[in-house]
């Protein structure tokens, strides 16, 4: 059967990249990787080029059936226009509210699907949480927890910077959307510290800005109570808030996020901790149903990969095969919840999640 995407263009080649590339390859597709400065042999072609050289960007656009691209945050809107204008495919794992909502408006007249936030958290926590709410007459709280840490922390910030530092900058200063008392809200990130245990380890939670994706407004007037936390080891939260407020680092992004990778650079050995928790009533009697999980480093195709970096290239490669074969739109704006979690799981890559 003729697949809805034959040929992708991944814009990107880091760490999870160059193993979405490798997995969408090895789902059947036709892949070409795009990268200012490839470091590798790919089993792929790769066109070496800059996002900002645009007849360069527009022409390997032109070539494909959809793109994504897996850069920084604030490259992504570059790539989600020409593939607009291309009337392409776009797929991204972008945390950002203003890029997302961006977008979403430009999918009102796209001829491909525009679909975002394909990661881990957004992505991934925000299937599994749609999915939990199911079981429910009446819903009283969805709670999304995720964390992505070093298996064997030191020092006092009990962290290591997998994960690119300009996001995690980003998650941490950015106002957070929420649903309060069944009003959608804005609150402060770094808030809301509260303690969680997952296989007898003890975490804290605050809130960061993005995880949530389009609940909020999906969930609007559907439930009590709606936020994400991110997941750290004990007192990481109130070291960031000293660092960030007092010292004044907020008002220097860029230097922060070099600060904090020079301290804690990455780490092999990480942890990916998922726990998303709904509440609601069930014919009458109040209940709680969870999804708790903790994911370690995977071999894939002969090499070990981080923990960060499989869940992530997994849950996007998971939904550009469920848009591939038909199974969801190939037109408009795609929100995670939308997608079946069991659906997911059944992919070739969502497997790996169960």
């Amino acid at each position: 059967m003729k697949k809805n995407i034959e040929s992708i263009l991944v814009i990107g080649l880091g760490r999870v990249g160059s193993l979405a590339a490798t997995l969408l390859q090895s789902n059947g597709h036709q892949v070409t990787g795009f990268d200012t400065s490839p470091d590798e042999d790919f089993s792929f072609k790769v066109i070496s080029g800059s996002v900002a050289d645009e007849p360069v960007l527009e022409q390997a656009i032109a070539g494909h059936d959809a793109a994504l691209t897996c850069l920084p945050f604030h490259l992504n809107l570059t790539v989600a226009k020409k593939v607009h204008q291309a009337g392409k495919h776009y797929f991204d794992l972008t945390e950002d509210v203003s890029t997302t909502t961006a977008i979403r408006e430009m999918s009102k007249t796209g001829k491909g699907l525009m679909a975002p936030q394909c990661g881990l958290a957004p992505g991934f926590v925000g299937i599994c949480g749609a999915h939990l709410t199911k079981g429910f007459d009446r819903l009283r709280s969805m709670e999304l927890r995720v964390g992505a840490l070093p298996q064997h922390p030191r020092g006092l910030l009990g962290y290591a910077f997998n994960w690119s530092a300009e996001g995690v900058v980003n998650e941490y200063l950015n106002d957070c959307e929420v649903i309060q008392d069944g009003q959608r809200a804005s609150v402060p990130a770094m808030e809301g510290l509260e303690t969680i245990v997952i296989d007898g380890v003890q975490l804290e939670a605050f809130t960061t800005s993005g995880g949530l994706g389009t609940l909020c407004e999906t969930y609007d007037g559907k439930v009590n109570h709606l936020n994400y936390k991110t997941i750290r080891y004990p007192g990481h939260g109130e070291l960031m808030r000293f660092f960030f407020n007092e010292l004044y680092m907020r008002d220097r992004r860029t230097e922060a996020g070099e600060i904090l990778v020079h301290a804690k650079p990455p780490v092999k050995d990480d942890v990916v901790y998922v726990h998303v928790a709904v509440e609601g009533w069930k014919e009458d009697k109040l209940a709680r149903d969870e999804f708790v999980r903790s994911y370690f480093p995977k071999e894939i195709n002969g090499k070990t990969w981080k923990a960060i970096c499989w869940t992530t290239a997994a849950s996007v490669c998971a939904v550009i095969e469920l848009v591939s074969q038909g199974s969801l739109p190939h037109q408009g704006f795609l929100k995670q919840e939308d997608i079946s979690l069991d659906m997911f799981l059944n992919t070739s890559t969502g497997q790996f999640f169960k």
